[in-house]
């Protein structure tokens, strides 16, 4: 396998697993998910076209309409709505791409060792010609769903260099704790069983009192988050990791992404 076909494998794995993360805490459900290669251009009614802030090149994901409105009907279903409009459906479609690909961006950013977010994407007409397109079926809700996913050589090519590159390490000797001495301290044994209070934010906005005042049942308060950003988990008031909302038996939980640097996490502090 050369280098472009495996970085190619690579974001299909980590576009599929993040996909099936997403339509777990959507719909309730995680699908079994299959791939295989593709031979030509496939047919596909909704192709969107996914630029990266901080990275070149371009991701497509294409489907026919039997396949994205299968799977946004199974997302309106387990929030309590049997039918939908052509418009809701893509809308949900829309959004819950919009959240793996944010997933996406986050294994990027830790591959580069630099930022990577998603950029404006588009719905486009025609994709490249000159891509490389591989399968991707996702199988729950008593259907599959086959999406087509393809990536520009210049994307590939930007993962080929991260390979090639030495590793990037963040934070010195001097700003790791050393875990020689702490193991041997007394007083850090004692810390060890400290609890800690750990909270997740979706974000934060800042609201006038005079609306603060009309907030009502069934009111919505917008965040300073987009829905493809990963989340943040605090402790102590402080930022220390990001992550994405996963289902875990019912619950909800949150499977960290990215663990954030020292210099970072002072910079975090409230």
């Amino acid at each position: 396998m050369s280098v472009s076909q495996s970085n190619s494998e690579w974001l299909l794995g980590e576009f599929s697993s993040h996909l099936a993360s997403v339509f777990e805490t959507m719909s309730g459900a995680r699908p079994s998910v299959e791939r295989s290669a593709v031979s030509g251009k496939p047919i596909a009614s909704l192709c969107w076209k996914q630029p990266f802030q901080g990275v070149a090149g371009e991701l497509y994901i294409a489907a026919p309409d039997a396949g994205w409105t299968f799977a946004a009907e199974q997302i309106l279903r387990a929030a309590g709505m049997e039918e939908s409009d052509r418009e809701t459906l893509e809308s949900t479609y829309l959004e819950t791409l919009g959240q793996a690909l944010g997933g996406v961006a986050q294994s990027m950013s830790a591959r580069l060792g630099k930022e990577v977010t998603p950029g404006p994407g588009e719905k486009i007409s025609e994709p490249p010609q000159d891509l490389d397109w591989r399968a991707l079926d996702l199988t729950f809700g008593g259907g599959t769903v086959t999406l087509h996913i393809a990536a520009q050589a210049a994307l590939l090519d930007a993962l080929t260099a991260a390979i090639e590159a030495p590793p990037i390490h963040e934070e010195t000797a001097e700003e790791s704790p050393s875990v020689g001495n702490a193991g041997s301290s007394r007083t850090f044994d004692l810390l060890l069983d400290v609890e800690m209070p750990v909270s997740v934010s979706f974000g934060r906005a800042r609201v006038p009192l005079k609306d603060v005042l009309k907030l009502t049942t069934g009111s919505i308060v917008e965040l300073n988050r987009s829905i493809v950003e990963p989340v943040e988990i605090i402790v102590n008031n402080c930022v220390i990791a990001r992550g994405e909302v996963v289902v875990v038996e019912g619950n909800f939980g949150v499977r960290i992404q990215q663990v954030v640097s020292r210099k970072e996490r002072l910079r975090t502090l409230n």
